[in-house]
């Protein structure tokens, strides 16, 4: 008789572990096809549980579990295929990946893009030297696929944006065309040339001065996600800041 609820071999990634009881594992994970759910994986703290060393951050894993409830439970787990440890900075930034996407989605709703999203950043973080791109892509893609943010093709009236112009990002929509760029900015608005966002929405962070601006949109769209305090760690928002390049 098959076990209720019972899922095989699903793309996932482990955003968060915590002791369970005496021997278990409480498991946050990001499915590619199931979206995020709380697994536990018993028995994976004892000495010699196949599991203990298969079940690692910024690892694409391969996971089988059974259940409909809230905590499901894990009955396999597989790498699928290696990425190399993060460590040191990509690490933080690692950390970071995971708390936004643990704040900006929601449990038990599927979004495959998010999953894709997720993956790539991992993967390049594992091997880029310049991280601030890997961060800009991250954040505005994730804000994109997940409906919270537009396209940047286009803007408030319809039309396309033009290089050769400036427009202001407010919020989640789309960017204004700004006549009058020699004014000081009010409130949570930023400054963008045409030429940054069409650079942006094809995924160009080549240009020093593009990766700044993004900067400042990504800013923008957090802060008006999450409010005030996005992150739980002060320390770990102070790392994500001083990236400038």
């Amino acid at each position: 008789m098959s076990q209720p609820g019972r899922v095989d071999k699903q793309s996932a990634y482990i955003l968060h572990t915590q002791p369970y009881r005496e021997t278990s594992l409480l498991l946050e994970v990001l499915t590619r096809d199931h979206g995020r759910f709380s697994l536990v994986a018993r028995g994976a703290r004892r000495p010699r549980s196949d599991l203990r060393g298969v079940l690692l951050p910024f690892q694409p894993l391969t996971l089988s579990w059974f259940g409909k409830g809230e905590l499901r439970t894990l009955h396999g787990a597989d790498w699928d295929g290696g990425v190399r440890p993060l460590t040191g900075l990509p690490l933080v930034c690692g950390f970071y990946l995971n708390e936004l996407m643990m704040k900006l989605t929601a449990r038990d709703d599927p979004e495959p893009r998010a999953f894709s999203v997720y993956d790539s950043a991992v993967r390049d973080l594992a091997v880029q030297s310049s991280l601030a791109p890997v961060l800009r892509r991250y954040e505005l893609k994730l804000a994109q696929v997940l409906g919270y943010a537009p396209s940047l093709a286009r803007d408030s009236h319809g039309a396309d944006v033009a290089a050769d112009r400036h427009y202001l990002c407010r919020d989640a929509a789309l960017p204004e065309p700004d006549d009058h760029p020699e004014l000081a900015l009010i409130g949570r608005v930023a400054r963008l040339s045409g030429a940054a966002l069409l650079a942006i929405d094809a995924d160009d962070y080549s240009d020093p001065a593009v990766r700044g601006q993004a900067r400042q949109l990504s800013r923008v769209w957090l802060g008006a996600l999450l409010g005030e305090e996005p992150l739980a760690s002060r320390e770990l928002l102070q790392a994500i800041q001083s990236l400038s390049d």
